[in-house]
């Protein structure tokens, strides 16, 4: 439990977002309240269907960085994009995780080269909260937007004076050490320091295919951040370095014997990435919230990559600045409008053929796109709530985009709600910073040269209802949201078994995602959750028409269990996934006539469980995860010969290694505890 004082005017989003923070990011001079943060997820009341990802609920598992956040979250998933180079991407209403705009403190963030590996660049302990909003979202961040957001908060400066210190240890002879620290100083000043490393200190080949089952991660990060804030003006910058080595690829040979061995098949990906921003808030009107706010942000994507003897460099140098005007006026209407501009460089060299003697083909990319918005907010006492929002885009690549939004929200007592949205939404293509990882395969890759920007619409409607069986809180939430595409850039493996296609697609393509979900307390100290997700996601992959997207599954349950007994001083937290059957991309026929791998994978389960012992300032933890020991069998197609043409790390849909046990540390100590 903590004071916290309460200032209505904050940049820490544009000010009619402030409702969507958590409790602990906001502060008023007015009044001293009293917030207690319960464990779990909490749903906004406000026009977009979004919950917050808590700091406590965080907890409940590792959480060594952004990919492994969201193991007891319903919505979200995190998958693996091959068995070599540990790429992972987030899927959200059963589409890959290039339709979801990722957001950093509402600034555009995680884009082009660095979303194959971007889920682990952000370290777990230095996040305070993650806010899912599904659908079309806001368009104050730009048209990126089509499945859903992702906002990060980071720990702010100008929170308590605290210092965290956080150990990793796992099985996998890997360590993560972690320490965030803020401190005030001084007429309205206040500064932070972030600091992260990890390192991988030895491979493991738990199948035996003379592969690493996961890369050796060596990663440094820093993140220093400044804030200011005054009656009239509020000022926030920040800066980041990461500097990163990924090491994978064969250990040993195992070849045939009789043959030839030939050299080792390493992968050796090399990183560095610099980020700034500064936000800066001119208070006009305290009262009705009145601001204008300007926003600047850069970031430097500078990535080595070799795949055996492939080879895949990618700079991408990236600006974006945005210009916001908010005021309410009473408690009905609310305005916000701005402009933007976001600038793309990108610079490619590569080698797709495993022939060393060939040199490295160079492409550059440029791309400028300004903007334009309106967002319109009615809120009739938080009981009807609609948004419509409105922006215009001009892309120097692909021309012109008009992306209309609408959210409506129902709310006819405390304990039941509806809501209600659609809208469009656009991506521009970047094939060679997105799908990288596919080099991890002896895979052609074949990209067509008249590629067109994604144009899709989403469609979303569900509710939630609250009952108190003897009471204790019941809440029952069902959501459905169906995703259609004018334009997709497809990846398909089917036409061709050994390449991948990638092009641009105005043939029907959709997603359809239904989800229910059961929270439940039957005692104080318990929290128990349900959640059952169906997808169906189709597209043109092969001529006969219509078929399911490849390596993905069509359903998905999960219970969750958490237990706090003697008010907190211990946490028993449980997760068990119930991982539903796919299908496979189209398989080549083996020289024996069968073949290369099953058209189908059947559903498998994952369960995940960690006990915490807290203590005043610091708590020990230890846990597990895959303890069901469930492994992807022959998760790399043709690993004893990977300089062949059967080669293929890609076929990827379950875990790549079995039950692994972890143990850490937390430290925490604040001023005012």
């Amino acid at each position: 439990m903590k004071k916290y004082r309460y200032l209505p005017l904050l940049l820490l989003a544009p000010l009619p977002a402030l409702a969507q923070e958590p409790a602990d990011t906001i502060y008023n001079e007015l009044e001293e309240i009293v917030i207690t943060q319960e464990r779990g997820t909490r749903k906004s009341r406000g026009a977009t269907n979004t919950e917050v990802i808590t700091s406590t609920e965080l907890l409940r598992a590792a959480c060594c960085n952004l990919g492994e956040s969201f193991t007891t979250n319903p919505s979200v998933d995190v998958n693996y994009t091959d068995a070599a180079t540990g790429a992972r991407q987030i899927r959200l209403l059963g589409l890959s995780g290039s339709y979801v705009q990722m957001l950093s403190e509402n600034i555009p963030a995680m884009r082009g080269a660095a979303s194959p590996f971007s889920l682990g660049y952000v370290p777990g302990p230095w996040m305070q909260s993650i806010q899912v909003s599904k659908g079309a979202s806001s368009v104050k961040n730009g048209f990126e937007s089509v499945t859903g957001q992702i906002n990060l908060e980071l720990k702010k400066p100008q929170a308590d004076p605290s210092l965290l210190l956080n150990m990793y240890y796992d099985m996998m002879n890997k360590l993560e050490l972690n320490a965030v620290g803020n401190m005030q100083l001084g007429r309205g000043w206040s500064g932070a320091l972030l600091t992260h490393f990890e390192n991988g200190f030895s491979s493991h080949d738990g199948n035996d295919d003379g592969f690493s089952d996961s890369p050796r991660v060596r990663q440094i990060s820093l993140m220093p951040r400044v804030a200011y804030f005054s009656p009239t003006y509020i000022f926030q910058a920040g800066a980041k370095f990461l500097d990163e080595r990924r090491l994978s690829g064969q250990d040993e040979h195992h070849a045939p014997v009789g043959e030839v061995a030939m050299p080792l098949y390493k992968i050796h990906i090399d990183t560095r990435r610099w980020e700034a921003f500064a936000k800066n808030a001119f208070i006009f009107d305290p009262e009705n919230g009145g601001n204008i706010a300007l926003i600047l942000s850069g970031s430097i994507h500078d990535m080595t990559g070799s795949y055996g003897l492939r080879i895949s460099d990618i700079l991408q140098q990236e600006a974006y600045a945005s210009l916001l005007f908010e005021r309410s006026w009473g408690e009905l209407h609310s305005l916000s409008a701005g402009a933007s501009l976001s600038y793309d460089r990108y610079v490619y060299d590569y080698r797709f053929t495993p022939e060393a003697s060939l040199p490295l083909t160079r492409l550059k990319e440029h791309e400028a796109t300004p903007g334009i918005y309106a967002q319109y907010t009615f809120n009739l006492d938080d009981r009807i709530v609609a948004m419509a929002g409105l922006r215009y885009d001009h892309s120097s690549l692909y021309g012109s985009m008009l992306t209309p939004r609408l959210h409506l929200r129902y709310n006819p007592s405390s304990s039941l709600t509806f809501h209600a949205s659609a809208g469009r939404g656009f991506r521009s293509p970047h094939p060679l910073a997105e799908y990288s990882y596919m080099l991890a395969s002896s895979r052609r890759l074949d990209i067509a040269p008249d590629l067109r920007k994604e144009d899709a619409w989403n469609f979303g409607a569900g509710g939630s209802w609250s009952l108190y069986p003897a009471g204790k809180k019941l809440t029952l939430s069902a959501e459905y949201y169906y995703t259609r595409f004018s334009n997709q850039l497809m990846l398909n493996l089917d036409r061709d078994p050994h390449a991948a296609l990638i092009y641009s697609s105005s043939l029907p393509s959709f997603s359809h995602a239904l989800q229910l979900e059961v929270n439940y307390s039957p005692l104080r100290d318990l929290k128990l959750t349900a959640a059952w997700r169906f997808t169906d996601v189709q597209a043109h992959y092969t001529s006969a028409g219509l078929s399911m997207k490849p390596l993905t599954s069509r359903h998905k349950g999960l219970l969750t269990a958490g237990w706090y007994p003697q008010m907190g001083l211990w946490a028993l937290d449980a997760s068990l996934a119930i991982n539903g059957g796919g299908r496979m991309p189209t398989p080549y026929t083996t020289s024996d006539g069968l073949p290369s791998w099953n058209a189908t994978y059947k559903a498998f389960l994952t369960l995940s469980a960690q006990v915490t012992r807290n203590f005043r300032h610091w708590s020990i933890y230890v846990g597990g995860e895959n303890l069901t020991g469930y492994r992807q069998p022959n998760p790399i197609i043709g690993a004893a010969d990977p300089w062949g043409s059967n080669f293929d790390a890609t076929m990827i849909y379950g875990p790549l290694q079995g039950a692994m046990v972890y143990v850490g540390f937390r430290y925490n100590i604040t001023k005012y505890l």
